[in-house]
């Protein structure tokens, strides 16, 4: 029973880190892009959503609302003011722009809301289940977190495979001067990209802050981008479906060996998974292999 609760309780980490992999997949599927700056943008929006909440009394659910509407805003800012201008250089430039926007980012929350730690109330239980005398390491937000995850994405998956807006954001990234010379309007899609990817990383801030008491401070989200990213490319860069598997594997894993090997090492763990995917599939386990022939 005691390696089934891990198992679950992993999963359920797990679908935390795939929330980040999901906004970091919808970036790179509409923009070609990786935001290395995504845990400052989602740090900040649920910096709003809990000063709502907290500071001015509003319920979880409008302070919830209000960081996926911020998201949106955030993202679609940083395109249009510091990612267009760089567009067609050397790809070294949007790294070097989204790390800068991270500190900026941390260093704003930290002069507005301090540096030291807030605590988020969920919405739901942190009570585990229990299922006649046996305990379950999982609890109704953690089942919301799971809905909400999926929920997105089913979404996601509807958006880029199923609608025409969808398959123009995946050419407007990977081929803009063809989709420009077809009608299709770049600059518009790009900046939806952007502002979709930081709304669902709002949604995934505002989740996993209330998993735990005193999560909430400016550098507390650094380590779960590293655990996002991670989950999005083990699971391949352009699969939502591959962003939930991999935030899963991420987080059986590390549970599991937290228990039986050491709490001490979860960095550590991270990095030998990630090495293990890039050296035996560097495209990711769901990644679609496209051959380009000349």
């Amino acid at each position: 029973m005691t390696f089934l609760n891990l198992v679950i309780s992993g999963a359920a980490n797990g679908v935390v880190y795939a929330a980040v992999a999901l906004a970091l997949v919808l970036i790179w599927r509409s923009t070609g892009i990786l935001n290395f700056a995504q845990g400052g943008m989602l740090m900040f929006t649920t910096f709003i959503a809990w000063d709502l909440v907290h500071l001015h009394g509003a319920n979880y659910w409008v302070g919830l609302v209000v960081a996926l509407l911020a998201g949106l805003v955030l993202g679609a800012v940083v395109e249009r003011v510091l990612i267009r201008p760089i567009e067609g250089g050397p790809p070294i430039n949007p790294v070097i722009v989204t790390l800068g926007l991270l500190l900026l980012l941390e260093a704003v929350a930290g002069m507005i809301w301090g540096s030291g730690v807030s605590s988020f109330a969920p919405e739901f239980s942190l009570n585990d289940y229990h299922v006649g005398h046996q305990l379950i390491l999982f609890s109704p937000d953690y089942l919301f977190i799971v809905l909400a995850v999926l929920g997105v994405m089913v979404a996601l998956y509807v958006l880029f495979q199923h609608t025409p807006i969808g398959l123009r954001m995946r050419a407007s990234a990977f081929n803009p001067e063809v989709a420009r010379l077809l009608g299709v309007r770049v600059g518009r899609l790009l900046t939806l990209g952007w502002g979709l990817a930081a709304m669902v990383g709002a949604l995934a801030g505002v989740l996993i802050a209330g998993t735990q008491p005193g999560y909430i401070n400016p550098n507390a989200f650094d380590g779960l981008l590293i655990l996002g990213f991670t989950a999005a490319v083990v699971g391949g860069l352009d699969s939502p479906l591959g962003a939930l598997a991999g935030g899963l594997l991420v987080g059986v894993i590390q549970q599991l060996l937290d228990n039986y090997v050491s709490i001490d090492l979860d960095s550590f763990y991270t990095f030998v998974v990630l090495l293990v995917v890039l050296m035996l599939r560097p495209s990711g386990l769901f990644s679609r292999t496209a051959v380009r022939r000349v």
